[in-house]
C-alpha cells in the first residue's frame, strides 16, 4: 500500500529508533530528564521564542497556549476551517471557555480588517500555518508579521497553530523562528513532517511557558521518563528539518503528473507536501472513490470538503512509490490518460 492517508503515517527510522534505544531518561515531571531539556532548549531556538515545554500531541499543546492567553469569555477568533475550530472537539469552548468565532478566510487565511471587523471583547487570535483544510496552504511571511502586529496593537494576544510550521517554513524559504518570534505562543508538532511517533512544543516567554507547565499537569500531559520520546524529537531537529523539501518537491510532481493525467487537481494550490483531488468533476463519491484506490494500493483520505480527497507525502514516500501512485490514481478513478 502507498500510504498517502497523511504524514502522521510515518514511521520511525532505524537512526530515529536508534535515538530513542540511547535515550538518557530522567523524571520529567522534576525537569531533570535531560533529553526533555535538550528538546525544549532547541525547540524554543527553533521557534524564535524564550522557552518551551514538551507535550505528548500539538492538541494539547494548542489547548494550554489558548488556555494561558485567555480568560474565560473571551472570543477566540480563527479561520472558519483551521484545526482549532473544527478538529479539536470544541477544546477551547470546553477547556478555556473562550467563545469561538470563525472568519472566511480564503486558502486558509484572513485579514487584519477582518479581525478588526470582528472584534468585541478580550480576543486571542489563532493562525494555522501551514493550513491543513486548505490543502497545505502557507501563509507569506510579510502578511504574517503584519497580521500579528495588527491583532497586538488592537489588544489581542496572537498564537501560532504550528503543527506543520516547519512545512511553512521551508516552502516560504525563512527559518521556523522568523515566523514564530511575532507570536505569543507557538505550537510544533512532531510527528507529522519531522517524522517523530507523537510529541509536540509549545513555545513562549519564560512567563507564559511557566503557566503552560502547570497547564501541562492540568490537561494530564506530564510525563516520567519522557527522554524516551523526546529523543526522538532532537532526531528529527537534526535530520529530518531539510529533508522536508524531498516531500514538497514529490507532492508537485503527483500534482502536476495528475492534472496531466486528466484527473482534477489545481496546481495552484499545491504549496507544501497536500494534493487536493476534487471527484465532484469525476461524478464519483468518497466511499466508492476510496474503496477504488484501496484496490490498486493507494491509501487517499476524507478532507472536511464533501467531494475532495487528499495525498499527502511524507518521508515514507519515495519517488517510486510517486510513480506507482501516477498511474494508479488515475486508473483508480477512471481517468483516461491524455496523450
Amino acid at each position: 500500500m502507498i500510504d498517502l492517508r497523511s504524514d502522521t503515517a510515518t514511521r520511525p527510522t532505524p537512526g530515529m529508533r536508534a535515538a530513542i534505544a540511547a535515550a538518557i531518561v530522567g523524571d520529567e515531571q522534576k525537569r531533570e530528564d535531560p533529553t526533555v531539556l535538550e528538546l525544549e532548549r532547541r525547540g524554543a531556538d527553533l521557534l524564535g521564542q524564550e522557552e518551551a515545554v514538551f507535550l505528548p500531541t500539538a492538541t494539547m499543546a494548542n489547548q494550554i497556549a489558548l488556555r494561558i492567553l485567555s480568560e474565560p469569555g473571551d472570543d477566540l477568533l480563527a479561520e472558519a476551517n483551521s484545526h482549532v475550530l473544527i478538529y479539536e472537539h470544541g477544546g477551547p469552548a470546553v477547556h478555556s471557555g473562550l467563545v469561538m468565532r470563525p472568519l472566511e478566510g480564503r486558502a486558509g487565511r484572513f485579514t487584519p480588517e477582518q479581525v478588526r471587523a470582528a472584534l468585541r471583547r478580550q480576543s486571542v487570535v489563532s493562525v494555522e500555518n501551514s493550513h491543513n483544510s486548505s490543502g497545505g496552504r502557507v501563509w507569506p511571511p510579510a502578511a504574517l508579521q503584519e497580521l500579528a502586529a495588527d491583532c497586538r496593537a488592537l489588544g489581542a494576544r496572537v498564537h501560532l497553530d504550528g503543527a506543520r510550521l516547519a512545512n511553512a517554513a521551508v516552502a516560504s524559504g525563512v527559518a521556523p523562528a522568523d515566523l514564530g518570534r511575532h507570536f505569543d505562543t507557538v505550537t510544533l508538532c512532531l510527528s507529522k513532517g519531522l517524522g517523530c511517533p507523537l510529541g509536540a512544543l509549545v513555545a513562549g516567554s519564560s512567563e507564559l511557558m511557566a503557566e503552560a507547565r502547570s497547564g501541562k499537569f492540568l490537561f494530564g500531559g506530564a510525563m516520567r521518563q519522557a527522554g524516551i520520546v523526546a529523543a526522538a524529537g532532537l532526531y528529527a531537529l537534526d535530520h529530518h528539518l531539510d529533508r522536508i523539501a524531498d516531500d514538497h518537491r514529490r507532492a508537485r510532481v503527483l500534482a502536476e503528473g495528475l492534472h496531466a493525467a486528466g484527473v482534477p487537481v489545481d496546481l495552484e494550490q499545491v504549496e507544501t507536501n497536500f494534493v487536493q483531488i476534487d471527484l465532484g468533476r469525476l461524478g464519483l463519491d468518497r466511499s466508492e472513490a476510496l474503496e477504488r484506490l484501496r484496490n490498486q494500493g493507494v491509501g487517499l483520505s476524507v478532507t472536511i470538503h464533501p467531494t475532495v480527497l487528499r495525498a499527502v507525502t511524507h518521508l515514507d514516500v519515495s519517488d517510486d512509490d510517486i510513480d506507482r501512485a501516477l498511474d494508479a490514481i488515475p486508473q483508480a478513478l477512471g481517468v483516461l490518460v491524455r496523450a
